[in-house]
């Protein structure tokens, strides 16, 4: 573990000694929760449209399929014309795009980023290397199947997939959340702590708090 996350012992102004812990003083302790649909069933519909026409994306690279997203900010695709936009925050973003291959090491960083997302969110397996590993298949520290450590709304198979095969992913997206169905997030929350345990078996150098919010 890093030397700045440990535990010590630090002097106030007033001359105090205090033991701070970064792991447990820096962030919130409280797990993620099942966020159940507070209105009407006709409410929720509307709501679950409006979330179908508003994607955006966290602008992660996690492999070599994020290339493929660039092609459909570009006028011949437009992909903003279908609702969805890319941002540079995971604040900011409500799709996570798991753009190819993953290893071990960045499954750390995604694990974070998708933590730190507001409800409600999703998750997009991009590839044959979230499914399966692909061509990466017997290296040692590589993903082999995404679902294991996050809920996957969707997968869009290839190798990679064309844009053309993103944007029907996206649109068959659209119809999973406006039918309700899209609910990763709740799963994530309920499951918890079998993700984690599954996170924790291949992430040997576990430097941050249990849940990253």
């Amino acid at each position: 573990m890093k030397e700045e996350l440990l535990k010590r012992v630090v002097k106030t102004p007033d001359g105090q000694e205090i033991e701070i812990n970064p792991l447990q003083d820096y962030y919130c302790q409280a797990g993620p929760t099942v966020q159940t649909a507070a209105y009407t069933e006709i409410v929720e519909k509307l709501f679950n449209w409006a979330r179908s026409e508003s994607l955006w994306i966290l602008g992660f690279g996690t492999g070599c399929g994020a290339i493929e997203m660039r092609p459909l900010m570009t006028p011949r695709f437009d992909a903003y014309r279908y609702g969805i936009q890319w941002r540079p925050t995971p604040r900011q973003a409500n799709l996570f795009v798991i753009s190819g291959y993953l290893s071990v090491k960045t499954l750390k960083r995604v694990i974070r980023s998708y933590e730190q997302m507001q409800n409600p969110k999703y998750v997009v397996g991009l590839g044959s290397c979230t499914i399966n590993g692909g061509m990466y298949w017997d290296s040692y520290n590589t993903i082999k199947r995404l679902d294991d450590y996050l809920p996957v709304d969707l997968y869009i198979t290839g190798c990679m997939p064309r844009p053309e095969a993103l944007l029907a992913g996206f649109e068959e997206l659209k119809k999973i959340i406006r039918a309700g169905k899209a609910e990763g997030a709740n799963k994530y929350a309920e499951n918890f702590d079998w993700y984690k345990a599954n996170q924790k078996s291949v992430i040997y150098d576990w430097d941050m708090p249990d849940y990253n919010w």
